[in-house]
């Protein structure tokens, strides 16, 4: 072959990709869209690599010929199908621009931390304190894999309230580790971070979702920051007298939750106040509705002096 020939040989199979292929060709079944991180599973059929995951949290079967992929799900990896990859980005390169951009929108949406803010109803979480967490659920699930996804790594925690589908105030959960099960569960281990209070209730894809403010403690200072000080220091000492001197069940239940945290040099430091406040909230035989009004209040003063009548009267109690 000369020049010529070896060049129209090159060119052939793009030139006839073009010719032979066309959009709808290359769009996923699920979504409809153009195959995004394509994958294809043992069955030989291919769809974007969220459109399964989300079908896998319902069933672990093929949307299409329903065969059983649990030992895919079991493996936890998603190869992608690179060959596909490659012929979309040599037939239609804008087109994937414009897929790929689409989706790097959709992931800021979610990776806003006050608009929309996906939240777990569940239980109650505190500043500082570790939660963790089963999720089985296919909404939570998606949930906590967009969590991942976006890079933030946080969630909002809500308990359930009657006529609102969940309170008015939560918690800011951080993603620390994540064990996936070969089920598709997985076991989160969660720290709370921040208390946001709900300015706007919303729904995407199935899960809560929330436009938040996030609550901070008010400061004080002069002779009103020394009181807040001697508070604080007397209320301290009870808690340390309730973890050493309390009945069975307080003892059993600081086995499982740790010993009370030290106590922080600047008490004004953190937006949410000490952290040994928040672990001392989470163990203390509460109502749910008691430890929320607990939890929203932004007085540090209001939160130590009903802690340290609570733990008076505790002590107070025979054993």
């Amino acid at each position: 072959l000369d020049n010529e020939e070896e060049t129209a040989a090159a060119n052939c199979p793009r030139t006839c990709l073009g010719e032979l292929l066309s959009i709808s060709d290359l769009e996923c079944s699920l979504c409809i869209r153009m195959f995004f991180e394509p994958v294809t599973t043992p069955c030989g059929h291919t769809f974007c690599k969220e459109c399964l995951e989300r079908c896998l949290d319902h069933r672990p079967n093929c949307p299409l010929c329903k065969q059983s992929l649990r030992e895919y799900l079991k493996a936890g990896s998603y190869n992608p199908t690179v060959l596909l990859q490659d012929i979309m980005l040599a037939t239609f390169p804008a087109q994937l621009a414009e897929r790929r951009e689409l989706h790097r929108t959709e992931m800021e949406e979610l990776s806003n931390l006050t608009k929309n803010i996906p939240i777990f109803v569940c239980t109650m979480s505190f500043p500082g304190i570790a939660c963790p967490l089963h999720v089985f659920e296919p909404r939570y699930r998606l949930m906590i894999r967009r969590c991942q996804e976006t890079g933030t790594r946080r969630f909002g925690m809500c308990i359930y309230e009657n006529g609102k589908s969940f309170a008015d105030y939560g918690c800011m959960l951080e993603i620390r580790q994540i064990e996936v099960l070969a089920d598709g569960r997985s076991l989160v281990d969660t720290i709370g971070r921040r208390r946001f209070r709900v300015l706007r209730r919303g729904h995407r894809d199935g899960y809560n979702t929330a436009d938040i403010e996030y609550l901070e403690d008010k400061k004080v200072a002069g002779e009103e920051l020394q009181e807040l000080q001697c508070l604080h220091e007397s209320t301290y000492r009870l808690a340390q007298r309730f973890c050493e001197h309390g009945d069975l069940v307080s003892r059993h239940i600081l086995m499982q939750h740790g010993p009370l945290p030290e106590k922080e040099q600047d008490i004004q430091a953190s937006a949410d106040g000490p952290t040994w406040c928040w672990w001392l909230i989470s163990i203390l035989p509460l109502d749910p509705s008691y430890q929320l009004s607990l939890f929203s209040t932004t007085s540090l003063r209001a939160r130590l002096t009903q802690l340290q009548r609570i733990l008076a009267a505790l002590l107070q109690q025979p054993p």
